[in-house]
């Protein structure tokens, strides 16, 4: 079974390590990078199904990132799903003008992360309903 790919692109170890950790236990497959330019040649070289994007990154930023793969044929079609500890209008308008698919205000929960990847991977891998504190 193809386990759904997500690249995770973002300068804190330690974040990176928890949403992989909560992602992997999630069913999906997860890659991540610690600069922008790493994120975009991951991006390119594994394709993945959803990136999550940190906006303030070493080498290229979020929103160059995303604008470069969204102005590309080939990998225009993956979800990006924009990190950001910035809360102002305007910083989430100009992630929208690059072509970001969605957006998520740090700190975030791993469940609003699970939720904005389920938007963009329908079923995931593991079924949603059978989650204990749904009950």
């Amino acid at each position: 079974m193809h386990h759904q790919r997500i690249l995770i692109v973002d300068d804190e170890p330690q974040l990176v390590e928890l949403v992989q950790m909560r992602l992997e236990a999630s069913g999906y497959e997860v890659l991540s990078a610690v600069d922008g330019q790493e994120g975009l040649k991951k991006a390119r070289d594994e394709q993945p199904d959803v990136i999550i994007l940190d906006l303030m990154l070493p080498k290229l930023n979020g929103y160059e990132v995303c604008t470069l793969l969204k102005q590309d044929a080939r990998y225009q079609h993956i979800p990006i799903v924009i990190l950001t500890a910035k809360t102002q209008q305007k910083d989430e308008a100009l992630a929208m003008d690059c072509g970001a698919d969605a957006y998520l205000r740090k700190p975030f929960k791993a469940e609003e992360m699970l939720e904005a990847i389920q938007k963009f991977i329908p079923g995931g891998s593991t079924p949603k309903e059978a989650e204990p504190w749904t009950r």
